[in-house]
């Protein structure tokens, strides 16, 4: 099985430190992933996107961009989700893969009033609750025609959807680690977020307990069923 990380992130030497988006995905859903092979496709440093037939599904990577932003690749990556969709390919957002897929399908993501978000807070699945780790400023407003929202948060109620065509995708991380989002906090300290802010934002990542393997076997089941149900047709 082969499965294609769509990095949507720009090379920055403070991230890129703990491995790229694409690096980041695979240590998080290769364990729990054997029988695939895990392949990054860098577009957001310049490489194209793959034809929709080179793999058996896509994962879409977070980006320091908003679906909104004049960013060349842009225009043809939403029109590869269409064409994902068209041919029954499965794709998994995460973050700004969430916003965008969201902008595609039919609903619209913009910049919320909340500020910047950065640490890890606790999201709803039906009766179930979980920590995760967040980092962004944009969310999904408009949930897209055929599409149910499978977890939600206070500050975020669209945080996670389920199309009615092999799509998902969560506005959190499950990739990210606990020293990334620290790192991160001290990064954006005094720019993207408050003294108060980052305090409170460590304060979350010392209170809540993330999952190393948060949502991958959930991950790994998407794929594996859509796939197996394509094979059966």
């Amino acid at each position: 099985m082969k499965i294609a990380i769509i990095n949507l992130s720009a090379r920055d030497k403070d991230f890129d430190q703990h491995g790229t988006a694409g690096e980041l995905i695979t240590r998080w859903l290769a364990p729990c992933f054997p029988e695939a092979t895990l392949t990054e496709v860098y577009v957001a440093n310049g490489v194209s996107l793959p034809s929709p037939q080179d793999y058996d599904g896509y994962v879409l990577s977070g980006s320091e961009k908003g679906v909104y932003d004049p960013v060349y690749w842009i225009e043809p990556l939403k029109q590869f989700l269409i064409d994902l969709r068209n041919k029954n390919i499965p794709v998994f957002g995460i973050c700004f893969g969430h916003q965008i897929m969201a902008e595609t399908f039919g609903g619209s993501a913009r910049m919320a009033d909340k500020g910047f978000v950065v640490g890890a807070r606790e999201y709803s699945k039906g009766h179930q609750k979980f920590a995760a780790y967040a980092m962004h400023r944009d969310q999904v407003f408009d949930v897209p025609p055929g599409a149910t929202v499978t977890a939600s948060s206070p500050y975020c109620p669209v945080a996670a959807l389920e199309y009615d065509f092999p799509a998902q995708s969560v506005q959190f991380h499950p990739e990210f680690h606990k020293p990334l989002v620290a790192g991160s906090i001290d990064l954006f300290t005094g720019n993207l977020l408050s003294a108060e802010e980052a305090s409170e934002s460590k304060e979350s990542i010392a209170d809540n307990e993330v999952d190393t393997d948060l949502y991958a076997m959930q991950v790994v089941d998407f794929f594996n069923k859509n796939l197996h149900s394509r094979s059966d047709k």
